[in-house]
């Protein structure tokens, strides 16, 4: 028997499922049978949630969703570098199968994956795909603080988060589609997902982008319950957010903005009430239960770890990538066009086609991009004007013409730091000025900071295990580092004495050669 009730002007529920699909107030529908039969599968396509025990909707089986995760891994195997250090790769397979064993879907065949990219971030895909970026890594500190990163995206996979979105965007397309008002239906941030079907892998996409503040402290609250189970202290949950935080921190300061890892360690604050009632309620281990966790392990697999961009990530990048150290940013700049440079500016040219020139001044008002392009540059009548956030960067760009000669000028502000990027782009009269205005929006998008440890040429930076010294101050040892930007705070981040801080005599600390 069909269990559904029709409230006019707001809401249709599922009683069993407990899901409902929002529509306008004013809109008022009375379903004919033919939109009974479209909602007749979707209905009944109630699960019970193997990490919670709560009724969810999912619209496909166990096996399609392993079918799933292997269509995406494929897809993020096409797009993404995978870091292959074996003996890394293997600890961290040992430590995730640890904890997997343990959680709600033993039966799983997880893959756990490291992403060659200096980005802080990791994800899961349907299935029991987890992938953890090397760039997170290096910012980790001891074993349960690995383990805790990974039982967060496993309980995604238990809980079946990504499902469970994929489930409530198509329940709402298909109630648009069978009301007739796939323009007015009030879908709810939750569906926010659905419009970028179009990307290539959107599974990866969503769980780069997180679930969801409640999914978020589900998936905590799961890993720490798995943390405990695999014999590790559920508090390094809180302090790998702890880690985070202190990114976050630090490039607000930077940048002026930007958060770390997805989700709720990227936007919940310290003191998270939830986040530590959830870990508390898990419990504790009694101390005859605490696993012996013999840290040396933890260090011998993370000495030498690469930090900062790799070589063989920067060979994949053939373009003409151009890196001005002094002010800390890097470009990619049209192929084959050649590069001009003083101090303090960059030129890229190519006579048959345009040049593209970066300029730099400091801001001395707060004001946004576009108001900085209006009132400082004195450019008012932008076409194609759009803003640009791209690399945790702000920034704003658009089409001038000169109202004499009837030039066109490619135009964008991007702001790093306390700076104000500057592009002015010209294209060579005859020349194709869409393809042309293109090339120079590409090279404007992929502006960004030299990250950490990312050198233009030379050797890689990688990580060294050392004791510290009676005396030991980051200050004096940043003086020698080798990381290019911010060496102090760097290796302050590295170690978890950020923002001020010295180790005791004997404590094992990372540094960078």
């Amino acid at each position: 028997m069909l269990n559904l009730r029709i409230r006019t002007g707001s809401t249709m529920r599922n009683n069993s499922c407990n899901e409902k699909v929002e529509f306008p107030c004013t809109v008022r529908i009375i379903l004919p049978m033919m939109c009974l039969l479209t909602f007749l599968p979707i209905i009944n396509s109630c699960a019970v949630n193997p990490a919670t025990g709560s009724t969810n909707l999912v619209l496909m089986s166990e096996n399609r969703e392993k079918e799933i995760g292997l269509e995406e891994h494929e897809k993020v195997l096409d797009s993404m570098t995978l870091f292959e250090d074996e003996k890394l790769l293997n600890y961290v397979r040992d430590v995730g199968n640890r904890v997997a064993r343990v959680s709600h879907r033993p039966d799983l065949e997880y893959q756990f994956h490291i992403i060659d990219s200096p980005e802080i971030n990791a994800f899961a895909l349907p299935g029991g795909y987890v992938y953890i970026n090397r760039g997170l890594l290096t910012y980790l500190n001891s074993e349960a603080e690995l383990a805790a990163v990974l039982a967060h995206e496993i309980g995604h996979i238990t809980a079946r988060h990504a499902v469970q979105q994929q489930a409530r965007g198509a329940l709402a397309r298909g109630a648009a589609v069978a009301g007739g008002i796939v323009a007015g239906i009030a879908t709810g941030s939750g569906y926010a997902a659905s419009q970028i079907s179009e990307v290539a892998s959107i599974w990866a996409q969503t769980g780069l982008s997180g679930f969801g503040r409640d999914n978020e402290l589900e998936a905590d609250s799961l890993g720490a319950e798995y943390l405990l189970a695999a014999g590790y202290d559920p508090a390094a949950v809180i302090d790998v957010i702890t880690v985070l935080k202190n990114q976050e921190d630090f490039n607000r300061l930077v940048a002026g903005g930007g958060g770390t890892y997805h989700g709720l360690f990227a936007t919940h604050p310290r003191n998270d009430k939830r986040l530590q009632e959830a870990v508390a309620q898990v419990g504790r281990l009694e101390t005859d239960e605490v696993k012996m966790i013999d840290e040396e392990v933890f260090r011998i697999n993370l000495d030498g770890l690469i930090i900062g961009q790799s070589n063989a990530s920067q060979m994949t990048d053939t373009r003409n990538r151009y890196y001005q150290d002094l002010l800390g940013y890097t470009v990619v700049f049209p192929d084959d066009w050649e590069i001009e440079t003083t101090t303090t500016t960059a030129t890229a040219k190519d006579s048959t086609l345009g040049s593209l020139r970066i300029e730099v001044q400091r801001l001395q008002n707060s004001v946004d991009p576009r108001s900085f392009i209006q009132n400082v540059l004195g450019i008012r009548n932008l076409t194609k004007s759009e803003g640009l956030s791209q690399f945790r960067l702000q920034g704003h760009t658009g089409v001038t013409e000169s109202d004499s000669a009837g030039i066109k000028e490619r135009v964008a502000v991007i702001y790093l730091g306390p700076r104000a990027f500057i592009f002015r782009g010209d294209i060579v009269p005859n020349a194709n000025e869409a393809e042309v205005d293109q090339m120079m929006l590409s090279s404007i998008r992929s502006f960004r900071a030299i990250q950490r440890g990312e050198v233009a040429t030379g050797g890689e930076l990688k990580i060294k295990f050392v004791q510290a010294t009676e005396f030991f101050d980051f200050s004096v040892v940043s003086q020698n580092s080798k990381i290019t930007n911010f060496p102090e705070e760097t290796l302050r981040l590295l170690n978890g004495y950020y923002p001020r801080g010295n180790p005791e005599e004997g404590e094992w600390i990372k540094l960078v050669e």
